[in-house]
């Protein structure tokens, strides 16, 4: 299945099931493949829908770098869902896909049951910005002058992604594989256009405060540059809940798939439910224990 984005690039969307939609939004190192545990998993009761980024074949690969950013990225979300002819849904992101879905969330905040943002966070620690922007644009240096088939397995054993490859090498191998499949230009594009432009969530700390979205946060406790980022916007955001997933790395929905959607799926019922609330104003963060004196004079 294909749709047309308002600049008239082709993306592939892939679907599956009936029920209340779920759009997923991948990161930069997978594709639409990458949520097949949660599109097998979650389509025996929603409609599940993943698509391929531009940049990523077989969606159309845009050779301007002036045809990829983060707010273009959100646009093409937004495309998918008037593609599909859906009204609202529910949006899960990984890492690059999971700042889509926050963008997603500020830009059409009307078409967003929920916000799942997973794995999300490099850059946007004011200390590491500029280090980010650095190693980002020779990543992006990487996969064009090496070409993504040679330059996949450096990358898949980043910091963050050994934890995967430790617990499941199939699970690894064939993520490292899909990388390899990429196109180089597409992958070079995306680095420099929208990681390495994004804003950090510090700078939209003003418009996160004011976006009421029903938001779970997942981050693995030892995918460092998440971790403050995922807090921040614990803090940030007014219906904010926060899930720290335990001996893991970035490749969250892939490395723990069981435990990603037992917590997924509780969202959702929660949100469904009406009961993933904005946080109890009397739960004060500078407050540790009462003593009845609060607010005397």
């Amino acid at each position: 299945m294909q749709v047309v984005t308002h600049d008239s690039i082709t993306l592939y969307v892939e679907e599956v099931g009936v029920g209340t939609p779920i759009l997923f939004i991948h990161e930069f190192g997978g594709n639409h493949a990458s949520w097949e545990p949660q599109m097998r998993g979650f389509s025996r009761r929603h409609r599940c829908i993943s698509y391929a980024a531009r940049g990523y074949p077989p969606s159309d690969v845009p050779s301007d770098l002036e045809a990829y950013s983060q707010a273009i990225a959100a646009q093409d979300a937004l495309a998918v869902l008037d593609g599909l002819g859906i009204d609202k849904a529910h949006v899960v992101g990984l890492s690059m896909g999971g700042f889509t879905a926050l963008h997603l969330g500020l830009l059409a905040p009307e078409r967003v049951l929920s916000l799942t943002v997973a794995g999300a966070g490099y850059g946007c620690e004011k200390e590491h910005e500029q280090y980010f922007r650095e190693v980002s644009l020779a990543v992006a240096d990487n996969f064009e002058r090496l070409g993504a088939e040679a330059f996949a397995p450096v990358y898949a054993e980043g910091a963050s992604r050994v934890q995967f490859q430790n617990k499941d090498p199939r699970g690894w191998r064939e993520f490292a594989e899909r990388l390899g499949t990429h196109s180089d230009l597409g992958a070079a594009l995306t680095m420099r256009g929208v990681q390495a432009r994004r804003p950090s969530f510090v700078d939209m700390s003003e418009q996160l405060a004011e976006m009421y979205c029903p938001t779970l946060v997942m981050v693995g406790d030892e995918d460092d540059h998440c971790l403050q980022p995922g807090i921040f916007l614990k803090k940030t955001l007014p219906a904010c809940g926060l899930a720290i997933l335990p001996k893991t790395g970035h490749t969250l929905n892939l490395e723990e798939p069981a435990l990603f959607n037992a917590l997924l799926g509780e969202f959702l019922v929660q949100v469904e439910a009406g009961r993933w609330e904005c946080r109890d104003p009397r739960a004060l963060p500078g407050q540790i224990m009462r003593t009845g004196e609060e607010g005397a004079a």
